[in-house]
């Protein structure tokens, strides 16, 4: 029953997140009304809604009855106030307006093997929609920047990287991943890599960190171009947007980009091998089938075997955080 009806709860949160009540609170406390009013709500919204949260452990309130105060938790202070450095709300609105009602026809997904995006009702892939508008772009962008901070930090601090000198980052978005690198390893160079829309985006971001002198942000078509040479080239949540032969060019490019003895990285939510554990993982593996059909997640030994079949000595898995890993070849 709580899988079952898990769809109360993650409504009601998204909902919450897509109104910016997180947001309304980091100012301070505020009854219900004053909630309700700010949010321009109906009468029927208050208390049930804030109350909801409340006993979903986002919301604390100060007292009992009208007169009492609501404020967020310390854990939404810091992830869901959009005024907050470590907002990951982004993607959860990403989730609340295209997410949630694609996996309404997740039955049909599985009987015809077809996505069930925009593209659907013939309507412009996700990639080619955002890469149309420059404001939904970096919308996006910054979304999976949120959401990805925790795992790249982890990288940046548990991956060795005292063997080497350089990194190029595939599908480097914001530059987020190279900024990280970067700022825990102060002898790395780093260069991220994207389409021309996101490179203008990346670079303001990367100043705006910092990091210029040691990042840099150049633009690729990475189906296309020749990934720029390096000592370590990662990818982060790239390869399980593709299918298994556009995922063995994408690791055939990156063995011939790295010297002998570099390092290919993918991090994603690597399923572990038993596919028994990591939910996450195997779910965000049903997402690339709503999203783009042939699409899908991977295991540690299906990464390994791929690899190897490149020409890769070795892999590893280095567990980051939740559910994410950084699956490694040396070669």
């Amino acid at each position: 029953m709580e899988v079952g009806m898990a769809f109360w709860p993650a409504r009601t949160l998204l909902t919450a997140i897509k109104l910016g009540l997180f947001t309304e609170l980091g100012s301070g406390k505020k009854t219900g009304k004053e909630l309700q009013n700010a949010l321009g709500l109906h009468d029927r919204s208050n208390p049930d809604f804030f109350d909801t949260l409340v006993a979903l452990k986002f919301l604390e309130r100060d007292d009992e009855g009208e007169s009492s105060k609501y404020s967020n938790t310390p854990e939404t202070a810091i992830f869901l106030d959009r005024n907050s450095p470590s907002f990951v709300g982004g993607f959860l609105e990403m989730a609340h307006d295209r997410l949630y009602p694609f996996w309404g026809d997740l039955h049909e997904a599985l009987r015809t093997g077809k996505p069930q995006n925009e593209t659907k009702h013939g309507g412009a892939g996700v990639f080619e929609e955002l890469y149309s508008k420059p404001e939904r772009l970096e919308q996006f962008m910054d979304a999976m920047a949120g959401i990805s901070a925790g795992n790249f930090q982890a990288f940046a601090e548990k991956f060795d990287f005292s063997p080497y000198k350089t990194l190029t980052d595939v599908g480097g978005a914001t530059g987020l991943l190279s900024t990280l690198v970067a700022k825990a390893n102060p002898h790395m160079t780093c260069t991220s890599t994207d389409l021309p829309q996101a490179t203008e985006i990346a670079i303001h971001k990367i100043a705006a960190a910092g990091v210029a002198d040691r990042v840099k942000a150049e633009p690729i078509d990475f189906f296309r171009d020749e990934i720029k040479p390096a000592d370590v080239v990662t990818m982060g949540m790239i390869l399980h947007d593709w299918n298994l032969e556009k995922k063995m060019i994408l690791i055939r490019k990156a063995y011939d980009a790295l010297p002998e003895g570099g390092a290919f990285v993918a991090i994603e939510n690597i399923i572990d091998d038993a596919r028994r554990e990591n939910a996450f993982g195997l779910m965000m593996s049903l997402n690339m089938l709503i999203e783009f059909g042939e699409a899908f997640d991977f295991t540690g030994a299906d990464f390994d075997r791929w690899c190897r079949e490149v020409g890769f000595k070795r892999t590893e898995v280095i567990h980051l955080a939740g559910p994410a890993s950084a699956a490694v070849a040396y070669k």
